[in-house]
């Protein structure tokens, strides 16, 4: 791969401009794709993201565009930073335009809802579907804990880039590498996907409780049970389980869990204040992933027959408007169990 690649990064969010600067700011020419030409045109005369991520500028080879093809055609590395719920309609906008043995990485945190698959799982069905397996495409997850405005401001971070060729995710960490972004190679994408997945949900239980009042003992709890949850779904789908040890299990969780930053947490924090989820919706300007993704989780669940105890209750508090109290006391009446 030559020095410099031409990479595309697909979705202007914070988590899309963040990586696109953290990109840029090495020197890579990067193409920052987003669905609204309102805001395009605010990345371009405004050079910073007003919306998602003020106060930092873009470097000078960060280049907004507004087509996909100008985004994709032609490069050989794609960031991929749309929402789960988006992510299929864009992917299959582009499609087209994808060059042979190029290589795509997924930075995206949720499961789809219809066809409980992962971003990659997705990607890979949908490659097949439309006959293009043959032009070697090559599919990734980036996953950690690491909160886009504070990888923007250059905060020391860490996290894990999962390929199923080992030699190919070394090749991306490489890019992706800076003096204050460390980044792990791994070839476990699937336990990289369900781990980041399952924190945003295990975050706004975190979330609830600290709502309704309750103290450091609770939040330690349900973290550490919560890995035990995100652990069981993940073996269940042969994942390694050493990654729910690593940053995108053990690490993510934690800061989703207890980071003032955490969209997911606010999440929780107002469900337990009181708030229905409509008011919560209609307070936050970002996407909070756990919301939809505990229904696909959930489904997943049901369908494999995993016991998620915690997981169930963020459902019914989101989705059958269960009392947060209510969910809280079920949990702690459940029949004893040897850890």
């Amino acid at each position: 791969m030559k020095n410099n690649p031409l990479i595309g990064v697909i979705g202007a969010g914070s988590w899309g401009t963040a990586l696109a600067v953290l990109l840029a700011g090495k020197g890579y020419p990067v193409q920052l794709w987003g669905h609204s030409q309102d805001h395009l045109d605010a990345l371009i005369n405004d050079r910073e993201n007003l919306k998602y991520l003020p106060g930092i500028i873009f470097p000078e080879r960060l280049t907004p565009v507004n087509q996909l093809k100008k985004a994709v055609e032609g490069t050989p590395i794609i960031v991929m930073a749309v929402p789960s719920h988006a992510y299929r309609k864009v992917f299959l906008e582009l499609l087209p335009f994808l060059c042979e043995n190029c290589k795509i990485i997924s930075a995206v945190k949720g499961v789809e809802n219809a066809s409980l698959q992962t971003m990659t799982q997705l990607m890979a069905e949908v490659i097949a579907e439309h006959g293009l397996s043959n032009k070697k495409i090559e599919l990734g997850v980036i996953s950690g804990p690491s909160f886009a405005k504070e990888v923007a401001q250059g905060v020391p971070t860490a996290v894990t880039i999962g390929f199923n060729n080992l030699k190919t995710a070394k090749e991306i960490q490489k890019i992706f590498v800076t003096d204050f972004f460390r980044v792990y190679a791994s070839r476990d994408i699937i336990g990289l996907e369900i781990s980041a997945a399952l924190k945003n949900i295990i975050a706004i239980a975190a979330g609830v409780c600290d709502g309704l009042g309750y103290g450091l003992n609770t939040r330690a709890a349900l973290i550490t049970r919560g890995l035990a949850e995100i652990q069981r779904l993940g073996i269940a789908l042969k994942a390694d389980p050493l990654t729910f040890s690593g940053l995108s299990g053990l690490g993510d969780l934690i800061l989703t869990c207890t980071g003032d930053l955490s969209r997911n947490r606010k999440v929780g924090l107002k469900l337990g204040e009181g708030k229905t989820l409509a008011q919560v919706k209609n307070d936050m300007m970002m996407v909070a992933e756990g919301i939809k993704t505990t229904k696909s989780i959930y489904d997943l669940a049901q369908k494999m027959n995993i016991e998620m105890p915690i997981l169930e209750q963020v459902y019914n508090i989101i989705y059958k408007e269960k009392d947060c109290s209510k969910a809280v006391s079920d949990l702690l009446k459940r029949e004893l169990k040897v850890e």
